[in-house]
């Protein structure tokens, strides 16, 4: 990307070196503190507190639990709460009071297998309905919890009889725009995408990208449906327009190609749902904008809509690291401040600029 005056620049703002396995951070709500989460030497889970002071970072608590911890979400809580779900090796998926994290507020073993991705909606103060959280697991399901009901998942996503299992890397919520509407997104090893519809309980539509989707997520939760964004283990990015669905082409989208290596997450930036940053195998991050097309839809041949795809220019690219940068999250509160956690055992926090003039 070219570095004109007006281009935004990311900054590597503080990094500090970690002695574990980091595989998810978050932004806590409405503060400068931000978690994360994942796997000591021992085979534990750790979850490091950690605030923000000036250009460095103080650790405020640490907590051990008895199995590595793989993802976190605050999305099904409340602002007063900002109680963290998190799923583990070990399929379970517990919530806890940071405040007081000896022992989860809520625990269900939810998978027989790991849990490799997890979601919130409902919590706050974003989007409609009830607070509900995703899993995705290795053991092939998708399912839906609300946290106020017990052992059972509302909704439950596993393969028909007769088709294998095939591991789940990613899973999104999306379109909780009133109190009926909802879908969750779930991406899965061998390319496949499924949308499903939690208002209909069914299969909405799916679609396959080659290769194994490392990422899904939509540019905003809590709206009608607008774009979904799928990144893929060859460099590959996909950005469907998901304002129109065609009854037998589904939905238009542009493809990228980003890079060589793995693209293992992307993240919109809350305050501006057409910039998103995409974290890379090989250390980089690249920011990115949706340009929309003049028209959004036109007829077919047939007279049935079909959606016209954008297209995405680069703003800004950055390599911060020699190791995978395995998670992303985008401050809710500060525009253009980012964390990330890459395999080099760091945690770097960012901060990118000229976010305004774009």
């Amino acid at each position: 990307a070219a570095a004109g005056p007006e281009r935004p620049q990311v900054v590597s703002h503080i990094q500090q070196a970690l002695s574990y396995t980091v595989f998810d951070c978050k932004w806590v709500p409405r503060s400068a503190r931000l978690l994360c989460l994942g796997s000591a030497a021992r085979g534990t889970g750790l979850v490091q507190l950690y605030e923000l002071h000036g250009a460095r970072l103080e650790l405020l608590r640490e907590i051990e639990k008895p199995k590595p911890i793989k993802c976190g979400t605050f999305g099904a809580t409340s602002l007063q709460q900002r109680y963290l779900a998190t799923g583990d090796f070990d399929g379970n998926l517990n919530i806890w009071n940071l405040e007081a994290p000896e022992i989860p507020v809520y625990s269900v073993k939810g998978h027989k297998e790991i849990i490799n991705s997890i979601d919130g909606v409902g919590g706050l103060g974003i989007g409609e309905g009830a607070p509900e959280i995703v899993t995705g697991s290795r053991d092939g399901t998708v399912k839906v919890w609300d946290p106020r009901q017990n052992d059972t998942p509302v909704a439950n996503m596993e393969p028909v009889q007769g088709e294998s299992k095939r591991d789940c890397w990613t899973v999104a919520f999306g379109n909780a725009y009133n109190q009926e509407e909802r879908v969750v997104c779930a991406g899965y090893d061998n390319g496949d995408i499924k949308l499903f519809d939690l208002k209909t309980m069914s299969l909405r539509w799916e679609t396959n990208i080659k290769n194994g989707v490392c990422s899904v997520e939509f540019d905003r939760k809590d709206i009608n449906m607008n774009k979904l964004v799928a990144t893929s283990l060859e460099g590959k990015f996909h950005v469907f327009d998901m304002r129109t669905q065609h009854p037998t082409k589904g939905f238009a989208s542009v493809s990228e190609k980003a890079q060589k290596s793995t693209i293992w997450q992307v993240r919109h930036l809350p305050q501006n749902r057409d910039i998103f940053m995409t974290s890379g195998g090989s250390g980089s991050l690249h920011l990115w904008k949706y340009e929309y097309p003049a028209q959004r839809s036109k007829k077919d041949s047939e007279g049935s809509e079909m959606g016209v795809a954008g297209s995405v220019s680069l703003l800004q690219n950055v390599t911060l690291s020699t190791q995978p940068i395995s998670s992303l999250d985008w401050s809710p509160d500060k525009k253009g401040l980012c964390v990330c956690g890459a395999f080099d055992q760091t945690v770097r926090v960012l901060i990118v600029t000229k976010l305004n003039k774009i």
